[in-house]
């Protein structure tokens, strides 16, 4: 088979590999359709030592398709089964998992290689992570569910509700997932962005109220303008930059919440009025990954067409050509690239 490895920073190899063999409790996945995904271009760029441990590696890590093996001891699945995989499987023993907060699992379990014919699914990934999809949903959505479950995650961790004011500052693929949820269960959404192609591809898609951050030297100000002065029930960052969380934090109205969704680069800080977070009762909170809840959740979503992330997908390339799409990504030219490994 076919495959991307990455070997390390700035190193993806197009390389032909073995198709993997299933061992006990492990199914092998034909994949179908795999989503570039923003993470991908930084973990590219500088490595990642928690989602890619050990390398060389398959890369890419949103996929869907098809059972194409089955090892021994699997009784949930069988050859032929229309799937899709999360990236990561919890250990179920930790004391988060305990908690019901899976994604913060202090044994978590990586997963990569959708950037190939075939992968390798291990046992604690299909015990916990991995769905059967309904006869309708094609794979090229069902990809989406890691995402999708991601910004799930994102806007509970806000506790949005119907009638809120959202502000999602970043109108990247996860910001617009983040804006297509909150809108879903009622909140007025605002999508803050940067002017030029994405933010109108944005607009056309209906998500939200898309608001140039040109318009105003201060994304707060900008926020508060346009709430009459009130600021925003929730801002969420899906920009990962640090002097956005500040201007997150500045823009939320009294009892607001802040969700710090993009992931700054290690070391980095920021500075929080502390007289506001205690007078005002702001809460500030972290929002990292997924849980096999809401993996099922995003599925079911997509599966019953209540949730259609269909407009994301701006370019639809072959497996040889993901270096391309990263690049793509890069340079602010894609929403979503689809790879389909069996298109020539």
């Amino acid at each position: 088979m076919k495959a991307h490895v990455f070997y390390g920073p700035g190193d993806l190899r197009f390389e032909e590999l073995p198709v993997p063999e299933p061992g006990f409790g492990e199914i092998v996945m034909k994949i179908e359709a795999a989503l570039t995904c923003g993470t991908d271009v930084k973990v590219l760029r500088r490595g990642h030592p928690v989602m890619i441990p050990h390398v060389p590696t398959v890369f890419g890590h949103e996929f869907a398709g098809v059972v194409a093996r089955v090892g021994r001891g699997v009784t949930d699945f069988r050859e032929g089964d229309r799937v899709v995989a999360a990236n990561s499987a919890p250990c179920g023993a930790c004391r988060c998992c305990h908690a019901g907060r899976q994604n913060l699992c202090e044994d978590l379990l990586f997963v990569n290689g959708g950037y190939g014919e075939y992968i390798a699914l291990p046992p604690r990934l299909v015990a916990s992570n991995v769905v059967r999809l309904g006869p309708s949903l094609p794979a090229r959505r069902a990809a989406f569910a890691e995402p999708l479950a991601c910004a799930l995650l994102g806007i509970e961790r806000g506790r949005v509700e119907e009638g809120m004011t959202v502000a999602v500052i970043g109108h990247g693929p996860l910001g617009c997932l983040l804006a297509i949820v909150a809108a879903q269960r009622g909140a007025r959404v605002l999508v803050v962005g940067k002017p030029g192609w994405r933010l109108e591809r944005v607009r056309g898609l209906g998500i939200g109220e898309c608001l140039d951050a040109g318009r105003s030297p201060s994304l707060a100000a900008l926020l508060r303008d346009v709430t009459g002065g009130r600021g925003v029930d929730v801002a969420v960052d899906a920009t990962g930059r640090p002097e956005v969380w500040e201007q997150a934090v500045a823009a939320v109205g009294r009892g607001g919440t802040v969700v710090f969704f993009g992931g700054c680069a290690p070391g980095t800080s920021v500075a929080v009025d502390t007289r506001r977070v205690h007078y005002e009762e702001l809460t500030l909170v972290g929002a990292f990954h997924h849980t096999p809840a809401l993996i099922r959740q995003a599925v079911a979503l997509l599966e019953s067409e209540a949730l259609v992330p269909d407009g994301l997908l701006t370019h639809t390339m072959g497996l040889a050509d993901v270096p391309d799409a990263l690049g793509l990504m890069e340079r602010g030219q894609a929403l979503k690239v689809l790879i389909e490994p069996y298109t020539a």
